[in-house]
């Protein structure tokens, strides 16, 4: 069975925060240097991991924020090579994400560096390198409105109307920024103070910042609604309350607006995050979700259409999300004994 719908991604993967593991399959030590490898067949190439980024926690730890490796090297490399490898890497991440389907580009420097100004100077290089490959428009991703204005800024019109990630009864000064680009908007359930801890909560506060978005100018078709997800493994009902919130703010907005909840935020902590990412995508849509940030190699359309509802993987993982499995317990046997 499959849910006939499309389904708009943002994809995810540009991103300063996003990690490789060192020695995995795609940072490697090759003749004595320690590299990203990307591109396929005939097109494989070699990112060299900055020393920089060696002198880290992360590396320590057996991590790489490989987004931003791309974009220093990009900006900053020695050689001609390395600048080369740099815009290649970022230019791939964004044909990768346009080929599987992707809407949107979602583009977060922030984690680049503590500089306001550097990181209005690197979110400009990134959007320029990123649209000079991809067809599609940007999502810019920052709390900072000096960053947001200055992604914006360097937003190609001619990729289609831009995106603002995101705008918040507690970031009411991002609703202004997105209004002078014409931009689409992620609205998220934030509240002015703290985080909604209920399905009631999430619905009012987004009742409250759509009318402040209507005033502002914004048609409804502008509007990407973000329930806020948070992980299963801190609340079992996490999952269901992001559900029963769709539901209830596509009946009451109708079919005009959209939907762009960061759904890969639900397994962290779990075991075999791709599945249960997955599985909450498919019941997403299923209430009324028509999109998300997510990967859009591991979800989108095709892939939510092509999932087997009535495997036992499928079974497992739905219980967990609609708050069936308490604590997960049936979900991470399973798991520890290969049967998913």
């Amino acid at each position: 069975m499959s849910v006939d719908k499309r389904f708009i991604v943002v994809g995810e993967n540009i991103h300063c925060t996003r990690i490789f593991k060192v020695g995995g399959i795609h940072v490697k030590n090759v003749d004595g240097r320690d590299v990203i490898l990307f591109g396929n067949g005939d097109d494989r190439r070699e990112l060299p991991v900055a020393a920089r980024f060696k002198e880290t926690a992360d590396w320590e730890n057996g991590k790489v924020k490989h987004a931003a490796v791309g974009i220093w090297q990009g900006m900053n490399g020695q050689t001609e090579e390395e600048r080369g490898a740099g815009r290649a890497y970022i230019q791939f991440l964004a044909r990768e994400q346009e080929a599987a389907d992707a809407g949107f580009l979602d583009l977060n420097v922030d984690e680049y560096s503590t500089d306001v100004e550097e990181r209005k100077t690197v979110i400009r290089w990134a959007a320029e390198a990123i649209q000079e490959a991809a067809g599609i428009p940007l999502s810019i991703d920052s709390p900072n409105t000096a960053i947001l204005e200055a992604g914006l800024g360097a937003c190609d019109p001619s990729k289609g109307k831009p995106m603002v990630n995101s705008v918040s009864l507690e970031r009411r000064d991002a609703v202004g920024t997105a209004a002078s680009f014409e931009a689409c908007v992620i609205a998220s359930a934030a509240g002015e103070t703290q985080m909604p801890c209920t399905v009631e909560e999430r619905v009012a506060n987004i009742r409250t910042l759509f009318a402040e978005l209507t005033k502002a100018g914004f048609p409804e078709e502008r509007v990407y609604f973000d329930p806020l997800v948070f992980p299963i493994s801190v609340d079992p009902r996490n999952g269901k309350m992001v559900l029963d919130s769709v539901r209830t703010l596509r009946e009451e907005y109708g079919a005009d607006v959209h939907f762009a909840p960061g759904l890969s935020n639900i397994s962290f902590g779990m075991p075999k995050r791709k599945l249960i990412n997955q599985v909450f995508a498919y019941l997403a849509r299923k209430s009324g979700a028509d999109g998300g940030i997510v990967d859009p190699k591991q979800i989108n359309a095709a892939i939510l259409n092509g999932l087997d509802t009535e495997s036992a993987s499928f079974t497992l993982a739905r219980d967990l999300l609609e708050g069936r499995d308490e604590f997960g317990m049936e979900f991470i046997t399973a798991s520890r004994d290969g049967r998913l």
